[in-house]
């Protein structure tokens, strides 16, 4: 190359160079193509890890579920008792008076003489029950005993279950037991009376069982156990 070829040369290689160089370098809407690609792809592994993790959390949990041991309920500080009947006030308001009978349930009615006839033959009527039939209780926790059907009820302890003052409430054979006699007009069963809606707080048991009954509707159940 003669001296007077170099400054075409060093021209050449310059135009080499750039052209290059522009190849090297996208376009503006490659470079924004490849950004939106770029973030898009960023987006998914985003989503995948998350779904791993959250996929990870719950494996964790199912796993703690199987492995943790059976835990049983643990006794609130209070019990509740609650009162039922299915009274038809149509029947029961116009031979016992008016309110007698407070059932706003929209559910099946008992007319009073079935009510009767049912007992009489050993076959009391069940929606007449205190729910639930057991209760367990740690010594000085109160029990509340709510009357949540139609017509009044008694909560009474008794030593051993029969019949109420009403004898034509009680079974073939069964005979009132002292704790009920005399009905209302006995102080200890009037306080145990339950009006629709009304509450009874029961306190003070011993350890021990206690038995308890409702005076009218004498298979109207309860055992307390109390440790």
């Amino acid at each position: 190359m003669t001296p007077s070829d170099f400054p075409a040369r060093v021209s050449t290689l310059e135009n080499e160079q750039c052209q290059g160089f522009n190849r090297a370098v996208p376009s503006r809407a490659q470079f924004l193509n490849n950004l939106r690609m770029e973030a898009v792809t960023m987006h998914a592994e985003v989503k995948f890890g998350l779904l791993v993790g959250c996929l990870m959390l719950v494996g964790a949990n199912l796993a703690l579920a199987q492995t943790a041991p059976t835990r049983r309920s643990p006794i609130l500080s209070q019990s509740q008792v609650v009162a039922l009947d299915e009274c038809d006030p149509t029947t029961f308001n116009a031979a016992l008076g008016p309110d007698f009978c407070r059932n706003i349930s929209l559910g099946y009615f008992t007319t009073l003489s079935d009510l009767f006839s049912e007992a009489q033959s050993g076959h009391p009527d069940p929606n007449w029950d205190f729910e639930p039939d057991t209760v367990h209780l740690n010594q000085g926790t109160p029990l509340s005993v709510v009357d949540q059907g139609g017509e009044p009820h008694t909560f009474t302890e008794v030593k051993h279950f029969g019949g109420g003052f009403i004898p034509q409430l009680n079974g073939p054979g069964e005979h009132t037991i002292p704790e009920c006699a005399g009905g209302f007009g006995k102080v200890p069963v009037a306080r145990t009376r339950l009006l629709q809606g009304s509450q009874l707080q029961v306190t003070g048991l011993a350890p021990g069982e206690h038995l308890f009954q409702c005076c009218i509707h004498p298979w109207m159940r309860v055992k307390v156990e109390v440790k």
